[in-house]
């Protein structure tokens, strides 16, 4: 599709801004990328650190002039009306000029949750990359935003909404779609030479790898000699089940195990790999969400950050053809595999900005419902008292290992993780129980009034009949 078509009868509308979060990576790109973009500007942005973020914006040579710190409603008023771009530390603030849409990126669910709601009751719509706050809202976000006939959306260049994307192109062709996914963040690279494989700046022996690089007879065996090769290394992170709860709830597909398969594969092998278990693949059902960590040689490029979808082949002649264009194909023939081995951050996201302003259409799923939970058991004993912090890059939750169960797996009074995010404890967990709403002793009340209202206003559709793909948008 040609998106300068797109939007190429849309005037001269320049379509406006606010940005909370807006001193991190992801805020950063899309800032980069703004004055390259006609007809979008920034109008508001947020974060605590607003003098770095006015050093950051004129690093990317936005003019001083044009920029103007705020510390309260007037001041904001006041610079909004001269044409400038506000720069304030509190979200409250936002709401005080006017602008189109929010894109939400702070990743602290209650305030990004904040900000979103107060975004939508006032008419506007929603761009949401924090994760953590759709995991855990963004169903009566999807609800406030019907209600309010603006749009509730992820946003392209995060994993979520380019899989999302990925999965109605296949579905538009009429694929019989198996299984969708993403990779872990970092590859696997292996050197044959020295015996390690190296995953981002750590470096560890892996004696035997080099001769698992082809699957073998017996893929599932091969796969896991491969993980018991890589064990020093960790696999899996919380953003990953976190994204993959976002997908699951756009697109109807389920985990197919609560902690995801993780199958380290080369990215050809990815059709033979999420083939059914009669086979030769890891799935026990079709219509599955997972994640892979690809492995590859130094010279091979990366798939980190990328995503996938997998689908049962047709005429094999057509996909005989496709394999020797360059495709992937299973070795039997039976699935291929559809990818794109990137996501761009926010380099992407004007598109979603635009789609959502001119044309009222999201870059999500149409039709999101509560198809999976992303919880929480907890790796060892916590006690009462304790409180579960999230911190780190992935913002994992402290002592908790995050799972993602199929809404019909998990129990009606499971916190969902990020509900449980700086919380305290008011009872003890024993180590591999869920974490469950009675286990916290002061969940913020709206995120909790918000995760109720989202689980009820649009129960999922039942799950796919075993030779199906999802029943929700197919």
């Amino acid at each position: 599709m040609n998106l300068q078509h797109l939007f190429a009868a849309t005037g001269d509308r320049t379509v406006r801004y606010a940005l909370s979060g807006a001193g991190g990576g992801f805020a950063r790109t899309l800032l980069a990328q703004t004055p390259r973009v006609p007809g979008l500007e920034p109008a508001a942005l947020c974060d605590h650190g607003v003098d770095w973020l006015h050093a950051m914006l004129l690093e990317l040579g936005y003019a001083h002039d044009a920029l103007r710190i705020c510390a309260d409603a007037p001041a904001v008023r006041r610079a909004a009306a001269d044409g400038r771009t506000v720069l304030v530390r509190s979200g409250d603030l936002l709401a005080e000029c006017g602008w189109d849409i929010l894109v939400e990126a702070t990743g602290d669910p209650a305030s990004g949750y904040a900000t979103a709601r107060r975004a939508l009751t006032d008419g506007r719509h929603v761009a949401m990359v924090s994760k953590e706050v759709d995991s855990v809202a963004g169903l009566h976000l999807a609800e406030l935003a019907r209600a309010h006939d603006v749009v509730y959306t992820t946003a392209d260049g995060d994993q979520p909404a380019n899989l999302i994307g990925l999965v109605t192109w296949v579905r538009l062709l009429g694929l019989d779609v198996v299984a969708v996914g993403k990779s872990s963040e970092y590859d696997l690279v292996l050197d044959p030479a020295a015996g390690t494989v190296t995953q981002l700046d750590t470096c560890v022996p892996a004696p035997g790898l080099a001769d698992l690089l082809t699957l073998g007879d017996d893929p599932r065996a091969t796969l896991a000699a491969r993980t018991e090769a890589v064990a020093a290394l960790p696999t899996g992170a919380t953003a990953d089940y976190c994204e993959m709860a976002v997908v699951a709830n756009g697109t109807g597909f389920r985990p197919d195990t609560e902690r995801l398969h993780y199958p380290v594969a080369r990215v050809a092998e990815l059709a033979d790999v999420y083939a059914l278990r009669a086979d030769g693949g890891v799935l026990h059902r079709p219509g599955a969400v997972d994640v892979f960590t690809a492995l590859r040689l130094p010279d091979e490029a990366s798939f980190a950050g990328g995503v996938f979808v997998v689908v049962r082949t047709g005429d094999p002649v057509t996909w005989e053809t496709l394999r020797g264009k360059g495709h992937v194909v299973s070795r039997d023939g039976r699935y291929a595999a559809v990818y794109l081995p990137y996501h761009l951050m926010g380099v992407e996201t004007p598109v979603t900005l635009l789609s959502a302003v001119l044309h009222h259409r999201p870059s999500g799923g149409t039709d999101p419902r509560g198809h999976a939970v992303l919880a929480g058991r907890a790796r060892r004993t916590l006690t009462a008292g304790t409180v579960l912090d999230m911190g780190g890059h992935h913002h994992d939750v402290t002592g908790v290992q995050a799972v993602l169960l199929a809404a019909e797996d998990a129990p009606d009074d499971v916190a969902p993780l990020y509900l449980a995010a700086h919380r305290t404890l008011a009872a003890d967990v024993p180590a591999g129980e869920l974490l469950t709403l009675g286990h916290l002793a002061d969940p913020d009340p709206d995120l909790l009034h918000a995760w109720h209202s989202g689980r009820t206003a649009r129960p999922a559709t039942a799950p796919a009949p075993a030779d199906g793909t999802p029943v929700n948008g197919s």
